[in-house]
């Protein structure tokens, strides 16, 4: 079976609103959690969702669910106090619902502007290879910077590639690291990065340059642009 797992549990501090966190906020209508659970709702090849969500907002995104006619999603579940235990719990909610070998897509629901095509890349691949990343060619030169003695190394731009997501494993290897690193009270920034300090290997998927995460105003003003720019494709025959 084919599952997405959706965080939507964080607050969006760095977005400023007051009245809605980040994923909450609308454009036409629609919240942009909306616009994410779609992608995964009408993809052929995904059979269910778990969806992570700020305690305090479930029973709207219930509402929300009912409203858009989202069938997919089995359980919503409250977010923890992190990020790595709000997937987490959305994990142990996934093996409640599904076998072992089911691929996880893990996606964040405030990146909704992925496509049918990653999805199904990222479903290939992980039959293929096990797990993978999706990411996107670095199109800038970036350093990285030794805290120690503050020295600069700046890798080969052609060699490198920016994460994004969905990242997407077998369930059972991904709950198999998720609760070794509870057990060991070790964080990680994102499930990737603890795949590979566990020494799991991970292959990678190019998906759209467009798969932005929404984390600050400006972000959601380029999403508001790229909506209206498909919207008018849609119209004129673009």
């Amino acid at each position: 079976m084919n599952i997405a797992l959706i965080f939507a549990g964080g607050s969006g501090s760095r977005m400023n609103t007051v009245s809605k966190p980040k994923q909450f906020l609308e454009l036409h209508g629609k919240p942009v959690i909306a616009y994410t659970l779609e992608l995964f709702e009408n993809h052929k090849d995904i059979d269910g969702i778990i969806v992570v969500c700020i305690k305090e907002w479930i029973q709207y995104l219930n509402i929300l669910l009912k409203r858009f006619d989202m069938t997919k999603v089995k359980e919503i579940v409250a977010g923890g106090d992190t990020g790595q235990e709000s997937i987490y719990n959305g994990l142990t909610a996934a093996t409640r619902h599904y076998p072992p070998d089911s691929t996880v897509l893990v996606h964040d629901g405030v990146r909704p502007l992925i496509n049918d095509a990653t999805i199904t890349d990222n479903i290939q691949t992980v039959r293929e290879k096990g797990s993978c990343i999706t990411c996107i060619p670095a199109s800038e030169t970036f350093v990285v910077v030794n805290g120690a003695d503050s020295s600069l190394q700046i890798p080969d731009r052609k060699n490198s590639l920016i994460a994004r997501a969905p990242q997407s494993f077998i369930l059972a290897d991904i709950w198999e690291v998720h609760r070794k690193a509870k057990a060991q009270g070790k964080q990680f920034i994102d499930s990737c990065t603890m795949m590979n300090y566990y020494g799991k290997k991970l292959a990678t998927v190019i998906g759209p340059a467009e798969n932005i995460k929404i984390t600050t105003p400006t972000d959601f003003y380029i999403f508001r642009a790229l909506i209206e720019i498909r919207e008018n494709r849609q119209i004129f025959g673009l």
